[in-house]
């Protein structure tokens, strides 16, 4: 079974940096994309960053410039990091790949959740 765990959230002052990190373990063989997304209180849930396994990224426009997503093959984890934290990024910052893995004797694709990280920015 393959799980995702995020760490790294926290409190910090506007203009601060955070550096979010997912650990994906299991049986993988790849993952073929990760992303970071965010859900404020009383909103959706919205991308903020991805990655696929070629290195093509794409941010949302809102943090386009002050957050980085970044990939340890090695390791299986990513990272964001956010600088230049603003109040409006206060969230539940979720990590999300598409797995390749193991599952006893046969191969699946599946798309895998953290449980999230709190990040708040105070004013």
């Amino acid at each position: 079974q393959v799980q995702l765990v995020e760490s790294g959230g926290g409190l910090v002052q506007d203009g601060g940096s955070l550096r979010l990190s997912c650990a994906a373990s299991g049986d993988i063989i790849t993952i073929n994309y990760m992303g970071w997304y965010r859900q404020a209180p009383g909103k959706e849930r919205d991308e903020v960053a991805t990655l696929t396994s070629v290195g093509t990224t794409n941010y949302a426009d809102s943090v386009k410039g002050r957050f980085a997503i970044s990939r340890d093959h090695v390791k299986n984890t990513w990272y964001l990091q956010m600088n230049s934290l603003k109040p409006e990024d206060t969230a539940v910052y979720y990590c999300n790949a598409a797995v390749k893995a193991f599952r006893g004797t046969s191969i699946s694709q599946q798309e895998y959740w953290g449980r999230g990280t709190q990040v708040s920015v105070s004013p």
